[in-house]
């Protein structure tokens, strides 16, 4: 009979696989590089494949190694649900989880922080990254689950909460009647949903425009947006203090709505918990820290 399979080879694998790096999966379970190298060749014996290429410094998955990934991620993950079902309510483990950064700043403090005390022995890691790209970052396995928008408010959408979107301007910007053709604008990347509701928004008012400062970093578009050069298109209660909601004549624009995706793979119990969590506590509206109430202008 063959020896069943070590769970601590299968947690390596995953870490290496997903990183592309046994060096890097050495500092995600606490061993040396040699034991990680070590331990996948004890892998590939046991299940008599090459499921690893080694390149340098990297690896990538072989043929193998692709379709043993799904098993190993799905062993892991029945494994957590046992002990999580069996072992009393303590959850435990490491997940990655990816937001925007405008999310991040007005939401996720508290909703972390609520997570944290009510299950401390779940690790959480943080990855900021625009919607485009955790879509992909799901696909390619590198985040468990992530909160992403969507224009998409029809039934079966999953939409946990809404957001409104909104024109953000300094009172410089104001005070100099910058709100003038064309208009010189702040925006995330050109595949962003703020970025294109606002150049629609635009476009069907028929008033001309220029993007003036592209980033993908919302603390970039503030620091834009305060020197008075542009206006900027940010999430309501993302605006910081200091900077004013612009009214008319600007167009208006649509609200968000935001939805937990999860990864292909199976879903860790710690995984499971924290998107019921976020499902749960973020429609509450609970007031975002470091934040207050921007100031209307029309």
């Amino acid at each position: 009979m063959q020896a069943p399979l070590d769970l601590r080879l299968l947690m390596t694998f995953v870490q290496a696989a997903r990183l592309g790096s046994l060096s890097a999966a050495a500092v995600q379970v606490g061993r040396t590089q040699s034991a990680v190298t070590m331990q996948m060749r004890r892998l590939e014996e046991a299940v008599g494949q090459e499921l690893l290429h080694r390149a340098g410094s990297g690896v990538r998955l072989t043929g193998s190694g692709e379709r043993f990934l799904a098993y190993a991620e799905r062993i892991l993950s029945l494994s957590e649900e046992a002990v999580a079902a069996f072992g009393g309510a303590t959850l435990s483990g490491s997940i990655v989880f990816g937001c925007p950064e405008d999310y991040l700043v007005s939401h996720f403090p508290p909703l972390l922080e609520g997570f944290g005390t009510a299950h401390p022995e779940v690790e959480i890691r943080v990855v900021a990254a625009s919607t485009d790209q955790l879509r992909r970052l799901l696909q390619a396995k590198q985040v468990d689950l992530a909160l992403v928008s969507t224009h998409d408010m029809g039934e079966g959408a999953d939409i946990v909460s809404t957001e409104a979107l909104v024109w953000v301007g300094a009172e410089t910007t104001l005070a100099a009647g910058r709100v003038a053709e064309p208009l010189p604008l702040a925006l995330t990347a050109s595949s962003t949903l703020d970025h294109r509701a606002a150049c629609d928004a635009m476009a069907r008012a028929g008033m001309r425009y220029r993007i003036a400062y592209a980033s993908s970093s919302h603390a970039g578009l503030v620091a834009v947006t305060r020197s008075g050069l542009a206006v900027s298109v940010m999430t309501e209660k993302s605006v910081p203090p200091d900077l004013h909601v612009l009214g008319d004549p600007l167009p208006a624009l649509p609200r968000l709505g935001m939805r937990v995706a999860y990864a292909e793979t199976g879903r860790s119990p710690a995984a499971r918990a924290f998107g019921e969590h976020i499902a749960k506590v973020l429609p509450s509206g609970a007031e975002p820290r470091g934040y207050a109430s921007a100031t209307a202008i029309s």
